[in-house]
């Protein structure tokens, strides 16, 4: 315990109504009146859970939890689901094992590799310039949500499996891996098809292991990497876990984002026109140089603006697993810590006109002077999304290609709303006309 005997611990301010929160419309709304009533912190009674959960909303609390006393707080509530989908792989998994497969898979995420895997982005954003070539000459309107998760899906799993890709549309007739854009539900079924696809995993892992042919990509360096202490290489298993684990990740985070990118430029024509002239800089477009993609500020910037109002992750947890404090507050043991990074970067402390659109948020010298972890899209500390810099990349090789050729005009079909699910997507497909610059 961290307080004595004969002091009394200190708890939050919370609501006398118990409840639990998930990743609902329900709990999105829940959340904001929280905040609202409660500020940075609050306690708040489950009536099926027998911890008590806390929310907190301040960048010093977040720091504390997910940095600074990292090692007392383990994965919370929620990711029961996110497994059974994903098996065991980095994003639930937790303690040594969790320390052990994030190191052995930490290499594949270096720049040497994503440097490599940069002419996938191109080849598959080439494609669909192609294909918006023939739709600007009439003004044709596309919709602009399924696009994006299309595109980035494609990309993710070239980045994957390479040419390995086209075996398995042969032999599949198609694109397996469709279902992840065919199918917006996350419920069971879902979870049972895409499990179902292990064994083309499997069956490519074995592939690979039988043939001599050399390989650069994600698969390649996680089946090269080793346990530093003993050696080892994963397991089949674990390969598979974690080939599943980055194909929904790295689809859906950059599916998002980009969603949102386009809505947000096509409202923001002064900011369109920067995107423009930083993609215009860009010598060979088609064969493109890794620094110069990486070297546009401001597509980076607008990236990261996207992210800060529609961050993919909207909702997760922590678990407590030994007594501490939060600022002045005790916090026991067991208790479920909800982060809210939706909320947290509209924080009127660290952001102002936070509903507006503004990507010179993210100048160097305002991120310098700001919380860092007042933006927590890939969340903070040891755990840190590992892919963040690759899906950065591959937002800017977009921008560079399409931006330079296109505009696209918002068509307002639908109400611009939320769906506060596991990811935050929009609740409606976002239409866009694409014009020729």
């Amino acid at each position: 315990m961290l307080a004595s005997d004969t002091e009394k611990p200190k708890l939050p301010p919370g609501p006398a109504e118990a409840f639990d929160l998930h990743t609902t419309e329900e709990s999105f709304a829940r959340v904001a009146e929280l905040i609202t009533d409660y500020g940075d912190i609050c306690q708040i009674s489950s009536p099926t859970r027998r911890s008590t959960s806390y929310l907190i909303n301040h960048p010093d609390y977040i720091k504390h939890v997910l940095v600074k006393n990292n090692a007392n707080y383990t994965k919370g509530v929620g990711f029961e689901r996110v497994k059974l989908l994903l098996g065991n792989g980095i994003i639930v998994s937790d303690g040594p094992f969790w320390r052990r497969q994030r190191r052995m898979i930490q290499p594949a995420f270096d720049r040497r590799l994503i440097a490599a895997l940069m002419h996938e982005m191109v080849q598959c954003n080439l494609v669909l310039r192609d294909a918006w070539r023939e739709k600007a000459g009439t003004g044709e309107i596309i919709n602009i949500t399924e696009t994006a998760s299309e595109l980035a899906l494609r990309i993710v799993l070239r980045s994957i499996f390479g040419d390995d890709l086209e075996q398995m549309e042969a032999e599949g007739g198609g694109n397996p891996f469709a279902i992840l854009t065919d199918d917006s539900a996350r419920d069971m079924q879902l979870v049972m098809k895409y499990r179902a696809l292990r064994k083309l995993v499997q069956a490519t892992i074995a592939r690979r292991r039988q043939g001599s042919q050399e390989h650069e990509d994600f698969l390649a360096a996680f089946m090269q990497g080793r346990d530093k202490d003993t050696g080892e290489a994963m397991t089949d298993r674990e390969l598979i876990d974690e080939v599943m684990t980055l194909i929904v990740a790295g689809h859906e985070t950059s599916a998002c984002t980009l969603n949102w990118v386009w809505y947000l430029l096509s409202l923001h024509p002064e900011a369109e026109a920067e995107v423009q002239k930083e993609a215009d800089q860009i010598a060979d477009v088609e064969n493109p140089d890794f620094m110069q993609i990486t070297g546009m500020s401001f597509s980076r910037q607008v990236v990261e603006e996207a992210l800060r109002l529609y961050p993919p992750v909207w909702l997760f947890t922590r678990k407590t697993l030994e007594d501490d404090r939060l600022g002045d507050y005790f916090v026991p043991a067991g208790t479920d810590i909800f982060i809210a990074p939706y909320f947290l970067h509209r924080h009127p402390e660290f952001w102002q006109d936070v509903e507006q659109f503004k990507p010179e948020r993210f100048t160097e010298d305002a991120v310098k002077a700001r919380h860092k972890q007042a933006f927590i899209p890939f969340s903070a500390g040891p755990r840190r999304c590992i892919g963040d810099f690759f899906a950065t990349v591959e937002m800017q090789v977009h921008l560079a290609i399409l931006a330079r050729e296109f505009h696209l005009e918002y068509v307002p079909d639908k109400p611009i709303e939320l769906s506060p699910n596991v990811n935050l997507r929009s609740k409606h497909s976002i239409l866009m006309r694409v014009r020729s610059r």
